[in-house]
């Protein structure tokens, strides 16, 4: 048993070995020298106007639009907060009752409770 896992161990240590070692990468450097322009970009001379990419069209339509769809969806949300519920609940367990679930105030005006002094 022990003439056959030595071979094995051993190759199984040089592919984790090499593996290791390839994982690292390599290659150059990534990073783009700062140009002093934004998005690298040289402003057009005078009268020129900017030539949208291909991608560019699609990415404003597909942004806003979906914005738009949003705000009229939330818009039309239905209300389905805990305080319309009770209210609902309330007034049709009122209206079951038969009384009135319309506020008035039973107070009277302030001026005629003023106290002469």
């Amino acid at each position: 048993m022990n003439s056959i896992a030595r071979p094995v161990s051993r190759t199984f240590r040089r592919s984790l070995a090499t593996s290791a070692r390839r994982q690292g990468g390599g290659g150059g450097t990534h990073y783009n020298q700062p140009s002093g322009w934004i998005f690298g970009e040289k402003p057009l001379p005078a009268g020129q106007k900017r030539k949208w990419e291909e991608w560019e069209l699609l990415w404003y339509v597909g942004m806003f639009g979906s914005m738009a769809v949003a705000a009229v969806g939330l818009y039309y949300k239905p209300d389905t907060s805990i305080q319309t519920w009770a209210l609902q609940e309330a007034r049709a367990r009122l209206e079951a009752r038969g009384e009135n679930f319309e506020y008035k105030s039973s107070t009277s005006a302030p001026s005629e409770h003023s106290s002469s002094s």
